[in-house]
């Protein structure tokens, strides 16, 4: 006798397929986000994931779609303590930092590599409207606009291409591998570019 498979609703479903993607995606990147390797993890047939997602492209498409979730969600944790407890602009940097590395980069530059293109929909307005409220009075919501942007995308770059042009700047052994120290740098960075009172940053602490 085969295999018994629960019968689940069509959101649930999707979202096991989703989890066990991202899980795949993590572990191998995005060359292991087969349907087959998907409907393993899930307990379902080949044919019962194509059935939610239509195709294997679908799917990525909606697995970045995913991640884009799981970004808001995460940056929304970091916001909503984050002016209470003194703008640890650390802290937000590693928390975009940390998404990229399970795969979502990887993602997104193989995404758009095939021609796919999102409508940007202001993910990261709320990352935008907090940095603002502290800057000085006149300065440009424009310029607050283009730095979050910057960082964003270099956090997106930074699994897939920073070791390899930290090296290309003349960075070797751990200093190359390691990307700590650069997203230091991009912190203090983001403080020079918005005129932003420095606040502590982890590293500093104790010391």
């Amino acid at each position: 006798m085969g295999t018994r498979r629960t019968r689940r609703p069509p959101e649930e479903a999707r979202r096991l397929i989703l989890d066990a993607a991202a899980a795949l995606l993590a572990d191998g990147g995005v060359a292991a986000v087969q349907v087959r390797a998907v409907a393993a993890r899930v307990g379902m047939t080949d044919a019962g994931v194509t059935h939610h997602f239509q195709s294997r492209d679908n799917l990525l498409r909606e697995l970045l779609r995913h991640g884009g979730r799981q970004l808001r969600a995460a940056v929304q944790d970091v916001l909503s303590s984050w002016l209470e407890q003194g703008a640890d602009l650390l802290e937000l940097v590693e928390s975009l930092a940390g998404l990229y590395r399970q795969g979502y980069g990887e993602l997104a530059v193989a995404l758009h590599a095939a021609g796919w293109r999102e409508h940007g929909d202001g993910m990261l307005n709320p990352v935008v409207d907090a940095l603002h409220r502290l800057r000085p009075s006149a300065a440009s919501t424009e310029d607050t606009r283009l730095a979050v942007a910057a960082l964003h995308q270099a956090m997106a770059m930074e699994p897939l291409y920073g070791s390899a042009f930290r090296r290309s700047a003349g960075l070797t052994g751990v200093a190359a591998s390691d990307p700590t120290a650069q997203l230091r740098w991009w912190t203090r960075q983001l403080h020079l570019a918005l005129d932003l009172e420095p606040s502590p940053l982890r590293h500093d602490r104790g010391r």
